[in-house]
């Protein structure tokens, strides 16, 4: 079924595109401290056995803050989330301001609780980009085994050989 030709049926529609998850950006940062509540208030829970008797034991953990916890937290995509980053507008910047806070938090969390043990510190290294450098630098010396006569010897042979081949 198609439609009348020259309809604007799409001009009734009162808005266009997607609402904005936050009206402000304080309305943002709140929603992240409650994200980062519940995450304090939610901890990892390991189960452990431990003694003569052994008995059960559960061992909270931290619960890491993750950009992607926080996004699954609100309802909205990590895409979605960094968009805010890019806007340019005036009235936009504030969000960006937000943003940086949120992940400095992030950071900060993340990075305290692998130097104190409580998170590991190979994994939160990775997600934070962080890297230990070390450059390998290894020499060979495909004569060095070899005394200089030796070496002319050799040098010699190879020249016989190109000169014959």
């Amino acid at each position: 079924m198609a439609a009348p030709k020259g309809n604007e049926f799409w001009k009734l529609h009162s808005k266009h595109g997607k609402d904005k998850l936050f009206a402000s950006p304080e309305l943002m940062w709140e929603a992240a401290c409650e994200y980062f509540e519940w995450c304090d208030k939610n901890p990892l829970i390991e189960i452990d056995f431990r003694g003569r008797d052994i008995q059960q034991v559960l061992l909270p953990h931290p619960r890491p803050y993750t950009i992607q916890g926080l996004c699954l937290y609100i309802g909205c995509s990590t895409s979605y989330f960094r968009t805010f980053k890019c806007v340019n507008k005036s009235k936009e910047q504030a969000y960006l301001t937000v943003i940086t806070r949120i992940e400095q938090t992030i950071y900060n969390q993340q990075l305290s609780g692998a130097a104190s043990g409580f998170l590991n510190p190979n994994i939160i290294a990775r997600n934070l980009g962080l890297s230990e450098k070390t450059e390998n630098t290894h020499k060979v010396n495909m004569f060095s085994d070899l005394n200089p006569d030796e070496i002319k010897k050799t040098v010699s042979k190879l020249k016989d050989a190109v000169r014959e081949g």
